[in-house]
């Protein structure tokens, strides 16, 4: 049977683990700060489209196309400013093509998101998010 060894540790390597710890923690911290911006965006997209639903819903609920298009856009404004979404540029589309009894109104909502504010990063630049919602118009209203 062969002697058994100790381990003896090797003092040579003792402080390569603080200074490879000390190069990349700012790159961690990098890449948690572009993961909670990334969620951030993506928030903002789902705040945007849900603006677009609620905006529809609003304008299908009323009896001229011209009605309709102003209650959209003051719905999907106040819906945004609910949601402490702030745009850059904010364009609000209202297609009421098919404003009858069992038609249909279609809002898109697009807003134009400044990347400067989303973290501790300052990113350069601003991203379009939009979004679009169909809401049918009920078959058994009656005509104005």
């Amino acid at each position: 049977m062969l002697p058994r060894r100790r381990a003896v540790p090797d003092l040579r390597d003792r402080g390569s683990v603080a200074a490879e710890l000390t190069l990349l923690t700012p790159l961690l911290i990098c890449l948690v700060l572009l993961i909670v911006a990334a969620g951030r965006l993506v928030s903002a997209q789902q705040k945007v489209t849900d603006a677009a639903h609620q905006a529809a819903r609003a304008a299908s609920t009323q009896p001229t196309p011209a009605n309709a298009e102003h209650a959209a856009t003051s719905e999907a404004r106040a819906a945004l400013d609910r949601e402490a979404v702030s745009c850059r540029q904010l364009a609000i589309a209202t297609h009421t093509g098919q404003f009858h009894p069992g038609g249909q109104v279609t809002v898109t909502v697009t807003c134009q998101v400044s990347l400067a504010q989303l973290t501790l990063l300052q990113l350069p630049g601003s991203r379009q998010v939009s979004g679009t919602f169909t809401a049918p118009i009920d078959q058994w209203r009656s005509q104005p």
